[in-house]
């Protein structure tokens, strides 16, 4: 079983920043970077794993203690989108496997670091009728298995704006984590929109009530607004 909710109740962990914003400030070639599939992020897990540790590097350098893989629009169902579907476990596995290959360049000091196998929301909702909720959560068991597979010590379910989407993605986690015969740590994040609500209308007590239904030891908030409007619904 992986460390990390050990090390989160003894301490501050600090967690690392964006990567998709670092790779869109790199001037990269469409065809040789992406292989013809611009603004695929995940790609770039295969065509430059080079880059891809590079960015793991440098936050591991400024001090994190928590790295996230490059996965967040690794469901096969985003990845569909750009004929990739059937890439979707090894692209989420060689995620994983970068990230923790920079963390070992730091072992030497001994200090104990974590990969957080990112998962995102994708771009079908289910309470909005994009997607059968089925159909969502195997999605995700496969994503998620491709992480496991990878070495990560915690699944972070984050950017979520739907209840549904978050119930499938949590069951569709530990279907991967039992089937893989593991036992890792959940994290869901949600994101409040301007209005106080999640995209799809639910607060975030409602939000909280079926995380914690969900039996996930771990809640944040990311995305859509600044530290001063999230802190009343962290509060």
């Amino acid at each position: 079983m992986s460390g990390f909710l050990d090390a989160l109740k003894e301490r501050v962990l600090l967690c690392d920043g964006a990567i998709g914003t670092r790779v869109q400030a790199l001037a990269l070639d469409t065809q040789t970077d992406f292989l013809g599939q611009e603004n695929c992020t995940e790609i770039l897990n295969r065509s430059r794993p080079d880059l891809v540790r590079d960015i793991h590097r440098s936050y591991l350098e400024a001090g994190s203690d928590i790295i996230q893989t490059n996965s967040f629009g690794g469901s096969p169902i985003t990845l569909a989108e750009f004929d990739l579907a059937d890439a979707a476990p090894e692209l989420n596995r060689r995620a994983a496997e970068l990230a923790r290959e920079a963390i070992e360049e730091f072992a030497f000091d001994g200090r104990p670091r974590f990969v957080l196998g990112s998962i995102g929301p994708g771009t079908r909702l289910p309470s909005l009728g994009h997607i059968a909720y089925q159909a969502l959560e195997d999605a995700f068991a496969i994503q998620a298995a491709g992480l496991i597979a990878g070495g990560i010590d915690a699944v972070l379910i984050e950017t979520c704006q739907d209840p549904l989407q978050i119930k499938a993605a949590v069951n569709g986690a530990k279907r991967a984590s039992q089937e893989a015969g593991v036992a890792l740590p959940l994290i869901v994040q949600v994101t409040v929109e301007t209005t106080g609500t999640l995209l799809v209308g639910a607060d975030i007590a409602a939000a909280a009530t079926v995380i914690r239904s969900l039996d996930v030891p771990v809640i944040g908030l990311n995305c859509a607004t600044g530290p001063q409007e999230m802190a009343e619904h962290v509060r």
